[in-house]
């Protein structure tokens, strides 16, 4: 099963596999198209497919198998979570340019195996991975029978499909990184529910409005969202005002109080991951800062599930 992947880094890391499953479990897979499901029909100028969840039809056994081997892939700590979806696109269907970037309890990393038999070049429904929204394709990856491709999802994982002449069918399997699942995300909105700035100590009125003079307001606002945190979670004014200087870039929290340090960068963390997306590289750069570091109890919870341990997961 996905055996001897080529890995490849333009324009962003991806795999491409050859020979993806056996016969006997595109077989299986090729089943599900013919089953009588509920699908969900996209017909946008953007987005012509259909599509529909058939996660409770693939075996466990199967789904652990894929899980086990995309870990191996990747690297990634990814949990024992998936989403299957097949998709079918018809004559005139096409998919535009798009990165599908991992929003708060989105899928990290995602596999697509295609079910093509006979395929033609004017068949069309090519998959197209790009550097940027506007320039031309890097890499095009022909949909033919029992190929897969997998990658990383980001904010410029940019991909498309062109235009079908032919019924394209494809198997998407979506994978979740440990450090945003669905159950941080339910905590993050909790964190941040019925939000306002007027919940800020006094000491850091005049230091945000001057910080809303001259930046921009996204950074503005995401550095409040981290001041928001630090007050939820109990820290004093001096603290919060840290915070909120920090995530402006007004001033690094070097600090050496290691719980106004850890809580500072873990206000940071959320803020940013709740206004914009989850990085992986600002996530490891995170978990270095705080390896080794005990667990301070107010941050616990969410501490726990943004940077969760890895072997506590595998043994759960």
């Amino acid at each position: 099963m996905l055996l001897q992947p080529e890995h490849h880094q333009q324009p962003f890391p991806f795999f491409f596999v050859q020979t993806a499953f056996s016969e006997a479990q595109c077989a299986a897979l090729l089943q599900l198209f013919l089953q009588n499901h509920a699908w969900q029909h996209q017909d946008g100028v953007f987005y012509r497919c259909s599509l529909c969840d058939v996660t409770a039809a693939i075996p466990a056994t199967f789904q652990a198998e894929i899980l086990n081997r995309m870990r191996e892939i990747t690297g990634l700590p990814l949990v024992d979570r998936m989403l299957v979806t097949v998709q079918r696109m018809l004559p005139g269907h096409a998919i535009g340019i798009h990165s599908d970037r991992p929003l708060l309890g989105y899928e990290i990393a995602r596999l697509v195996v295609q079910l093509n038999k006979q395929w033609q070049p004017e068949h069309g429904g090519v998959l197209q991975l790009f550097s940027s929204p506007q320039g031309e394709a890097v890499v095009s990856v022909n949909p033919e029978y029992n190929q897969a491709v997998g990658f990383l999802l980001h904010a410029d994982s940019y991909h498309a499909v062109t235009e079908v002449s032919q019924q394209r069918q494809s198997v998407v399997f979506n994978f979740w990184h440990m450090a945003n699942t669905p159950e941080l995300a339910a905590h993050v909105e909790a964190l941040f529910a019925n939000l306002h700035f007027s919940e800020f100590p006094a000491a850091l009125n005049p230091i945000a409005s001057a910080a809303e003079s001259s930046l921009s307001e996204e950074l503005t606002y995401r550095a409040g969202t981290a001041a928001i945190a630090l007050h939820r979670w109990g820290y004093d004014a001096a603290t919060i005002v840290t915070g909120y200087q920090h995530s402006a870039g007004l001033s690094s929290c070097n600090t050496s109080d290691a719980e106004t340090y850890a809580a500072v960068l873990l206000a940071d963390w959320v803020a940013n991951l709740y206004r914009d997306s989850f990085d992986l590289i600002r996530w490891n750069h995170l978990q270095n800062a705080l390896a080794g570091m005990a667990m301070f109890p107010r941050l616990m919870p969410t501490w726990q599930l943004c940077l969760p341990e890895w072997k506590s997961l595998l043994r759960s």
